[in-house]
């Protein structure tokens, strides 16, 4: 004769229905992307066509290319942001064509400041647009490699440290000590420290002008750096 057979136990009624859709946990949330070298910021102004400027940007713009930077100018960098506001960018830009032609500082060494600077502020277009210059002033391909990665390059010449321990120092510490100052002033003398004070102060203003606006880089170039979360 054959057993009855028992009732299921709450247990394996439950065993037996749907589970219930567990609550998704937050190890399972897709990780954020976060690779912001890959991401080209938005240009915060208008971009300019040489149809569309007004007399005072057009008078801004045949002055810029009338000085050393040569007929070749274009409006991109930080050049377009200057000519929304053409009373500004008439005397930015005198002082940038002095501070990288025309003072007694070595081209190496201006180009390799601007390297430093360009680095500390992750400004990406003045890196594009100096990194080559430099490498044509002298300044060795492994060397501009290590600013880029940001290290401190080890390999560089004599000179070229003095100006990295300055320009590191002064930023880390709104000061320089005497010995890091008689160190780069041994090189460059009295008329070279006011003039290097001058192109630290001008391609870091340039430098927050790219990076306030998001000036982008022209063509298909990539970012050299990360965008830092802000």
């Amino acid at each position: 004769m054959a057993r009855p057979r028992r009732p299921a136990s709450p247990a394996a009624s439950r065993r037996g229905a749907a589970a219930p859709t567990p609550k998704p946990s937050r190890k399972t949330k897709p990780a954020p992307k976060t690779k912001a070298s890959a991401a080209v910021p938005a240009y915060r102004l208008p971009a300019l066509t040489e149809e569309t400027l007004d007399p005072a940007q057009r008078a801004l713009l045949a002055a810029m290319r009338a000085g050393p930077r040569g007929g070749a100018l274009s409006l991109r960098g930080p050049f377009g942001v200057f000519l929304h506001a053409p009373g500004f960018g008439s005397l930015a830009q005198e002082l940038g064509a002095h501070c990288r032609f025309g003072t007694t500082v070595p081209a190496r060494l201006s180009e390799f400041a601007i390297l430093v600077t360009a680095r500390l502020w992750r400004a990406h277009y003045e890196w594009h647009v100096h990194a080559p210059i430099a490498e044509k002033a002298g300044v060795k391909p492994a060397t501009i490699a290590d600013l880029k990665a940001g290290r401190a390059p080890a390999r560089a010449a004599a000179d070229e440290k003095a100006v990295y321990a300055f320009v590191t120092e002064l930023y880390a510490k709104k000061r320089v000590t005497d010995r890091t100052y008689a160190r780069l002033h041994a090189i460059v003398g009295d008329v070279g420290m006011v003039e290097f004070a001058g192109i630290l102060g001008y391609y870091a203003l340039v430098a927050m002008t790219l990076d306030v606006f998001r000036v982008p880089l022209p063509g298909e170039a990539k970012l050299p750096f990360a965008e830092p979360k802000v």
